[in-house]
C-alpha cells in the first residue's frame, strides 16, 4: 500500500482516521496531530490488539522513516496502515495544527 501525502492525511483526518504517532514520548510532547495515539514504536508490538483491523490506520513520526518500518509491521499483523510522508515535520511545516503538553494519560 503507498504511503499517505499530508493533504491525504489530513482529509482523513478531518473525516475522524485514527493517527498513530510512534515517536518517543518527549517527542510527542513537543508536538503532535491533533487526536494522534502516542504508541511508540517499541510499544507498538504489544498494543496491537488496541487498533481496530476495520480502519485505515495513519501512521506518523517525526520525518517519516520509523513510521514506514511500523506501517509495514502493522500492514504484516493485518492491520490497514499508512506511513505519512515527511512526518509531523511535514505536518506542521504545511501549516497544519500541531498539540503540545503533556503525554495523555
Amino acid at each position: 500500500m503507498p504511503n499517505a501525502t499530508i493533504s491525504e492525511l489530513a482529509a482523513a483526518h478531518a473525516d475522524g482516521a485514527p493517527v498513530v504517532d510512534v515517536r518517543e514520548p518527549m517527542e510527542y510532547v513537543g508536538g503532535h496531530v491533533p487526536g494522534a495515539v502516542l504508541m511508540p514504536m517499541g510499544q507498538l508490538p504489544s498494543r496491537v490488539h488496541e487498533l481496530d483491523k476495520t480502519r485505515t490506520h495513519y501512521v506518523i513520526c517525526a520525518t517519516g522513516n520509523r513510521s514506514q518500518a511500523m506501517a509495514d509491521f502493522l500492514r504484516r499483523a493485518g492491520v490497514d496502515a499508512r506511513s505519512v510522508d515527511g512526518g509531523t515535520s511535514a505536518w506542521a511545516q504545511s501549516g497544519r495544527p500541531v498539540i503540545a503538553g503533556p503525554r495523555p494519560a
